[in-house]
């Protein structure tokens, strides 16, 4: 990715983040609201991950997940209806505003995972984490994926992540702003 195109993909990032802040911002203190009344705690999840240069950062998120609560079909429907619809990714604009990611590149992951990266593999870890990408796009339906297998972990670290390495590397070394753009309308729509 060229100096142009970096400056361009930040001040898009900029941009839309604010635009995006201004306009889901109710949805998000609805839905703080809602998670902190259901699960009885912080309606905000924040976790580490990698990012950039494998350097560490919090990432925000809807809570939709807890041991706390008392009415477990409540917590079932809602943690369900906001995951499915991924209602609970809408705090990483902040994340975006604040340098940590972008609207497009391949997702954070927590330790031990891209920060573990070698080789051609850590051409990953030259661009910010995104909050959609083709990787996010190809594996939208990932936890029902994994669901499915018998031994779930064993099926993410031999098919799944090195399957997401392989498309994000392919989304680097071919960025263009007009695909970032393309992967946007198809996580809209």
């Amino acid at each position: 990715m060229t100096n142009t195109q970096k400056k361009i993909k930040r001040s898009f990032d900029i941009v839309f983040s604010i635009i995006a802040l201004l306009f889901l911002g109710f949805i998000i203190i609805i839905l703080i609201i809602t998670s902190r009344i259901i699960f009885k705690e912080s309606g905000i999840f924040k976790q580490t991950r990698i990012g950039f240069g494998g350097r560490s950062f919090i990432i925000y998120k809807i809570k939709s997940i807890s041991t706390k609560s008392t009415s477990k079909k409540i917590v079932s429907q809602y943690s369900t209806f906001i995951r499915y619809t991924k209602l609970d990714e809408i705090p990483q604009f902040y994340n975006v505003l604040i340098g940590d990611m972008s609207i497009v590149g391949p997702r954070p992951d927590i330790k031990g995972f891209a920060d573990e990266l070698k080789g051609e593999d850590s051409i990953i870890l030259t661009v910010k984490p995104g909050i959609t990408g083709p990787a996010s796009i190809h594996f939208k339906n990932e936890e029902q994926l994994l669901l499915n297998q018998n031994n779930s972990n064993h099926y993410n670290l031999n098919v799944v992540w090195p399957k997401k390495v392989e498309i994000n590397k392919i989304y680097i070394r071919e960025y263009s702003f007009f695909k970032d753009l393309y992967y946007i309308f198809k996580t809209i729509f």
